[in-house]
């Protein structure tokens, strides 16, 4: 095949998310975020309606909200360990909420807007672990949450957290994890 891109396949075949905890300090900066924006916002959007929008949480903004999430996820109930790991979740560098913002459309669907949407989220942390930045893909308590999505990344309604993408400085590389058995997954129509 004359279009075969080996290095790329290798990254898709080795890629691996870097949890946050392992991240560190410096994140990129806003020129280094734009051009990741800009490779993410390469993703299949059938109509080009464009159904998502990004909210950058820089290190003020993170630090200004892990106290607030702490005390929002005691607030629903939950206990101490939980508040303290959705707030631990703002420690990371950088991180760049994607949010699903639907647009009507008669002949798009809003299940396949969402699908465009989760495809940026994949496509900013691939762009991000490419550059040489640890990167991992999360929701918890802020994207699940649509109040305190709403009153703290300015959500309308009808949006939606599609992902927190979490961007530092890689630490420590993480563990291989068990991948799926994609023969038992394939079902294979003649």
């Amino acid at each position: 095949m004359d279009h075969r891109n080996d290095p790329a396949l290798q990254f898709l075949a080795t890629r691996r998310s870097h949890p946050p905890k392992l991240m560190t300090a410096p994140g990129p900066d806003r020129d280094q975020l734009m051009g990741l924006l800009t490779l993410a916002a390469r993703a299949p959007d059938h109509g080009k309606l464009e159904p998502w929008r990004f909210v950058v949480l820089g290190r003020d903004t993170l630090d200004a909200l892990a106290p607030v999430l702490r005390d929002a996820v005691l607030a629903e109930g939950q206990d101490q360990a939980a508040a303290d790991k959705a707030a631990s979740a703002m420690a990371s560098p950088v991180i760049v909420a994607v949010i699903f913002s639907p647009v009507d459309s008669p002949k798009v669907p809003e299940w396949e807007q969402m699908l465009s949407a989760g495809a940026v989220c994949l496509g900013l942390v691939n762009a991000a672990l490419a550059s040489g930045w640890g990167a991992a893909w999360l929701s918890g308590f802020v994207a699940l949450n649509r109040d305190f999505a709403q009153a703290h990344l300015g959500l309308s309604a009808q949006e939606r957290v599609a992902g927190m993408i979490h961007i530092g400085t890689r630490g420590a590389t993480p563990p291989e994890r068990p991948r799926p058995d994609i023969a038992a997954k394939t079902r294979w129509l003649p």
